[in-house]
């Protein structure tokens, strides 16, 4: 307390200055609508920046919640449109055109390899939310890969960047299809191969999942054409496609299953057996 009044003494002249210089403020600013306005615009000016700077901060600390919060009502959105009747009414974006029959599961890509031969991922989604081996997973971009293990809160997933991967792929714009595969050189590209000669095509052209996969519903994307080789060999045409989804940076994924899978595989299976006498 002393202190404090010390150094009250000490700059008495200055305190009084500092009074009197407030005082003589406030009555030129009362007396003056003029001043008055530019004072209350200031104070304004200033205290929107610094809420606005608060905001700012806020939204920061809560993008996470925020992009969880979209990622599971895009899921949303995704499972009705999926489970509608009639896809066609429905003006679906190019990548899921024609699906239909589909559950959806949202997941989070939880660990990412991309820069070995056999590339796998974790999701943070296991048997306890429905998932099951062979399930294809995608994103809003195309396709990622294939559900390998489950476990009851995880699963691994084949990458398309695997060369163990073969995935049935056509032509959007015709039903010419092949194998896509990955040579394991560029996270960028995938290969199609196997594509028959007299398939019109050009460099651009979009690549979709094919109707003969049984684990992706046909028509999700998969890249652009990139390059057309022709192999000396069995005179099918090797084709460059530049994949839609950058594989090195995945967030949310959508876990889906064609509720048809079983009943295709068991009718192809009781064809596939010689009748018995």
């Amino acid at each position: 307390m002393q202190q404090i009044l010390n150094f009250i003494l000490k700059n008495s002249h200055k305190l009084l200055f500092l009074l009197l210089l407030i005082i003589a403020l406030s009555l030129t600013i009362q007396a003056h609508s003029y001043h008055k306005s530019k004072v209350i615009s200031s104070a304004n000016f200033l205290a929107g920046g610094v809420y606005e700077q608060m905001n700012a901060v806020s939204e920061y600390f809560s993008l996470k919640e925020r992009n969880q919060e979209l990622a599971i009502e895009n899921a949303r959105l995704k499972s009705l449109l999926f489970n509608s009747a009639d896809t066609a009414a429905l003006k679906l974006p190019d990548t899921i055109k024609g699906v239909k029959k589909v559950n959806v599961i949202l997941s989070k890509v939880i660990h990412n390899s991309f820069n070995v031969p056999e590339n796998y991922l974790t999701l943070n989604s296991g048997s306890k939310q429905g998932v099951k081996s062979d399930m294809g997973v995608i994103n809003d971009l195309g396709i990622v890969g294939i559900v390998e293990k489950v476990s009851p809160n995880y699963a691994t997933v084949q990458s398309i960047l695997n060369i163990k991967s073969k995935i049935n792929a056509k032509f959007k714009k015709s039903d010419h299809f092949g194998t896509l595969i990955w040579n394991g050189k560029n996270t960028g590209y995938a290969q199609l191969i196997d594509v028959p000669r007299l398939a019109q095509i050009k460099k651009g052209d979009t690549i979709v999942t094919g109707a003969d996969s049984k684990i992706f519903p046909e028509n999700i994307g998969i890249g652009t054409i990139y390059k057309i080789y022709i192999d000396d060999q069995t005179n099918y045409y090797t084709l460059d496609v530049k994949l839609f989804n950058d594989m090195t940076s995945l967030g949310h994924v959508y876990i889906i299953k064609t509720k048809d899978r079983e009943e295709i595989l068991q009718v192809e299976q009781e064809t596939a057996q010689p009748n018995e006498q």
